[in-house]
């Protein structure tokens, strides 16, 4: 049982709506009870927060965060003991969390020790949802390996190559035993892996119908990793329900997903954050080339996925030192679909996307009460968004916890 808890004077953004609202919110066992219209505080509140010239949020989603992706080098982050990487997680969680990302999915990583660890209270972090190692096609995006070398990246913390139809029934069904949220595959190449051209679709129409069939028997779903129209239309036809970047999108592409269900989650930080910074950060010269080639497509794939009607949620897939520049991807989105709809998909529409949208991502009586409050009005003043940790207060489950 958690403390109850009123938050007064509030300007409140529900997750869904564009007119904000003055009032106050009462949370009461980890769940909001009501929304009122008054100042005054519920007489059984244990703790009160004068909210005046703040707004309160749904608690941010990050569809696409990788705790387990510490570095942009993925020989050497596959090569290390998962001891250290999973000690790494944790902090990079952590940091998400004062962040304001109250859920993350992370679709690649993630494991039964360090979910357990979570839901135990060892270590602070958002609420997770884990998929265990993307699955890769021998040469696709999760193959490490240079063309002129051998060495193999095995630990399979991130990615694991498995090829056929039944090597690929039986990762999915390890991963759903072992309590994964989700399955993850790579369906085309990809900017930091080395020898895989980024257009051409990878997997078999087979063996993605025996990753798609094997989660929906499970009551789960898979996402792809995916940038070409090609890539999206081979992996949507085939029972894919999340795209992943998606930054080469066209407009058949986008009818086709629109037509199926599928949720586009674009990850414009990734991009942006390594076009700036990847020469420093040693990037290989045929990854800052492929980034540059997705960069700047990644904001008219946005578009065309709203003019489709495709839902759009929210991503981040920053690695490494990358990852302090999450909440720069609000920016980013923002600066494309404005802040309405930017908040709409890193809140309601995320909740949609992992399942959650009954319980999660709107500030409404009967949802967890995961709750971000920020200095000023986002709608005035955009920036507030991503000012920084030293300028929100964030809420978990109705315990202030940054």
């Amino acid at each position: 049982m958690t403390p109850s808890l009123t938050i007064i004077n509030a300007t409140i953004f529900d997750g869904v709506n564009g007119d904000l609202v003055e009032g106050s919110v009462h949370v009461a066992d980890g769940r909001i009870t009501a929304i009122g219209g008054g100042a005054a505080p519920s007489p059984t509140s244990a703790r009160v927060i004068d909210a005046r010239g703040r707004t309160v949020l749904p608690g941010l989603i990050d569809a696409h965060c990788h705790a387990y992706g510490i570095d942009l080098n993925m020989l050497q982050l596959e090569s290390r003991p998962l001891s250290y990487i999973a000690l790494a997680a944790a902090k990079r969680l952590a940091g998400a969390l004062s962040r304001g990302f109250t859920t993350v999915r992370d679709p690649s990583g993630g494991d039964a020790g360090l979910d357990r660890a979570i839901r135990e209270g060892l270590i602070p972090s958002p609420r997770y949802l884990w998929t265990g190692a993307a699955l890769s096609q021998t040469g696709g995006h999760g193959d490490v390996r240079a063309a002129d070398s051998d060495v193999c990246g095995c630990g399979a913390h991130t990615v694991e190559v498995v090829d056929g139809v039944d090597p690929l029934r039986v990762a999915v069904r390890d991963r759903l035993r072992r309590g994964a949220h989700a399955i993850k595959i790579m369906a085309s190449g990809g900017v930091v892996s080395l020898t895989d051209p980024i257009r051409i679709p990878q997997y078999s129409p087979e063996e993605i119908r025996a990753v798609t069939s094997e989660a929906a028997r499970r009551g789960s779903y898979v996402a792809a990793h995916a940038y070409s129209p090609e890539a999206i239309r081979h992996a949507v036809s085939n029972g894919v329900r999340t795209i992943e970047h998606g930054n080469l999108l066209d407009a058949p592409a986008a009818s086709l997903m629109a037509a199926e269900g599928a949720f586009l989650v674009p990850t414009l930080a990734a991009y942006d954050a390594m076009d700036r910074r990847g020469d420093a950060l040693g990037m290989p010269l045929v990854s800052q080339r492929k980034n540059r080639e997705v960069l700047e497509a990644g904001r008219k794939a946005v578009e065309l996925a709203r003019a489709a009607g495709v839902q759009v949620g929210f991503g981040t897939d920053l690695m490494g030192v990358l990852e302090e520049e999450q909440l720069q991807g609000l920016r980013l989105q923002a600066e494309v679909d404005g802040v309405h709809l930017a908040l709409q998909s890193a809140t309601s529409v995320n909740a949609t996307l992992i399942g959650r949208g009954d319980d999660l991502g709107r500030v409404a009586p009967g949802y967890i009460a995961d709750l971000l409050i920020i200095d000023g009005n986002p709608f005035e003043d955009p920036s507030v968004l991503w000012s920084g940790p030293a300028n929100r207060t964030v809420i978990q489950s109705g315990t202030v916890v940054a």
